[in-house]
């Protein structure tokens, strides 16, 4: 058996090698590029558990602004970005090669879209399960070889992180949208449905990208479902 001072310097295998009993990502800073607080508390929680550090952008513009400051290790973009599609990022960071790239979407063509963009990989939203995002990080970084194996684990994101997506999707509608930001809060809201496994929310969604349904009876809609997210919490 090697003594410790027998083992190799850590930076034989890189800076951000996990060392033994460290947890998968151990040392590694992820940017999520999300607009939904609800699902980067999700990601938030998922990091925490692997050991990795997470930033949130969410919008393109702000992506762009923490990208001119720092160097991250892994950059996951949402397809759907109040600003533009996410699949432009995911282009322009896989040509400059900063980073290992995936893409996340609950669109079922998500995948398609993102991995034709340059992504190196695919999260579905909601992400199934801890042990899928440890392991579909750890299957493009290099060096994944010398660092734990993923493991088992489920996490719960904030209700009151869903209450404030749904505040700014019923404020935006209340506001009178374009057809265009229109169609950006149908896909906004269908991914808080996925997420938060809500049929209510998947029935608005749905409303929301019908332009016969008034933006009042909408904005009703959000509003009752955050009343009755309130209620659960405060009978929980």
């Amino acid at each position: 058996m090697p003594r410790p001072d027998d083992l190799p310097d850590p930076s034989f295998f890189g800076p951000a090698l996990a060392l033994r009993g460290a947890l998968p990502l151990q040392g590694l800073t992820i940017l999520a590029v999300e607009d939904s607080r609800y699902a980067s508390d999700a990601l938030r929680l998922m990091c925490q558990r692997s050991g990795g550090r997470l930033r949130r952008a969410d919008s393109l513009a702000a992506a762009e602004a923490h990208l001119r400051c720092y160097r991250p290790d892994v950059v996951i973009v949402d397809l759907g970005l109040p600003d533009g599609r996410g699949e432009a990022l995911i282009h322009s960071l896989a040509v400059q090669k900063r980073a290992v790239v995936l893409g996340t979407s609950g669109d079922p063509d998500g995948r398609a879209a993102a991995l034709a963009a340059g992504a190196a990989g695919f999260l579905d939203k909601p992400v199934p399960g801890l042990a899928i995002f440890q392991a579909t990080i750890l299957a493009h970084l290099p060096g994944a070889e010398m660092r734990p194996p993923p493991f088992p684990g489920e996490v719960r994101p904030d209700p009151l992180a869903l209450t404030d997506d749904l505040l700014q999707a019923a404020r935006a509608l209340e506001a009178g949208p374009s057809p265009a930001e229109r169609a950006y809060l149908a896909g906004f809201v269908s991914g808080l449905a996925r997420q938060a496994s809500d049929q209510a929310l998947d029935s608005a969604s749905r409303a929301i990208g019908d332009p016969s349904v008034k933006d009042a009876q909408l904005s009703t809609l959000l509003r009752d479902r955050i009343a009755r997210n309130a209620a659960f919490r405060d009978s929980a």
